[in-house]
């Protein structure tokens, strides 16, 4: 599998997950309970951050008993960190930056990869070598919205996953965009709230993420609403009113187009 189908994948993980958040942990029992409390309140997908020297143990240690939890390894900054995430079992990769070096390894890699760039020129860089979805860091300190909106024309076949600075508060209006798949943030898992084991917080927080989600309802690559999944009963939620309707597996919605409410 090369680089276009694994950006597809990586587009599709992105797209599924919403919400990504970024997770910065201290000890194995951090990220057990931060990862079990963000699948509880409904965000399966996270980025776990390798800013410190437990976090490599932590990734391998969650694809073992956490299989429901989808985790990338984030803030991967060598070929070598690369290759230790791969080799730990990560199920994607995110970059925060991208030099050439590296983007050529990860170009290679064997796993979706989302990687990282700041300005046009290094996004239009990424594109050139066949990077179809990238993570716009700082997103805020940027250009956040404009910037995003000004890639959008010039550069519509590329997705972004903006992450730094997004808020609960802003997360909505870069989710309406539409060049971008997925926004990350740690406004679910502020340091404080790892560090004091404030595991009902994250979950309540996630939760209130996952509903956002879910009563906005994310589009589809043709544009269309798509529906959720009901984690209590495996029934379609209705993207545009919020309503149970048919079971999941047989919902058409792309799903429920023309919708029934």
């Amino acid at each position: 599998m090369g680089i276009e189908q694994h950006q597809v994948k990586a587009a599709e993980l992105l797209r599924a997950a919403g919400i990504l958040p970024v997770v910065t942990i201290h000890t194995l029992d951090q990220a057990r309970a931060v990862s079990a409390a963000l699948l509880e309140g409904g965000l399966p997908a996270i980025e776990l951050t390798l800013r410190t020297p437990v976090a490599m143990e932590a990734l391998a240690m969650l694809k073992r008993e956490l299989p429901d939890v989808v985790v990338g390894a984030g803030t991967v900054l060598t070929v070598e960190q690369m290759q230790q995430s791969i080799d730990a079992g990560a199920d994607f990769l995110v970059t925060p930056g991208t030099p050439p070096a590296l983007a050529d390894a990860l170009a290679a890699a064997p796993l979706p990869v989302v990687p990282g760039a700041a300005t046009p020129t290094e996004l239009l860089s990424l594109f050139a070598r066949g990077f179809r979805v990238c993570k716009l860091f700082p997103a805020t300190a940027v250009g956040g919205l404009a910037m995003i909106k000004g890639l959008a024309g010039p550069v519509a076949d590329l997705k972004l996953c903006p992450t730094g600075g997004i808020t609960e508060n802003t997360a909505a209006e870069y989710l309406e965009q539409k060049n971008v798949v997925c926004i990350g943030g740690s406004w679910m898992v502020p340091g404080n709230w790892i560090a004091n084991g404030e595991w009902d917080k994250v979950r309540a927080s996630a939760a209130d993420a996952a509903r956002a989600l879910s009563s906005r309802g994310r589009r589809s690559s043709t544009g269309r609403v798509r529906c959720s999944r009901s984690r209590s009963a495996d029934r379609c939620v209705c993207a545009h009113r919020g309503k149970t309707c048919v079971p999941w597996s047989d919902c058409a919605c792309l799903h429920c187009d023309p919708c029934p409410w």
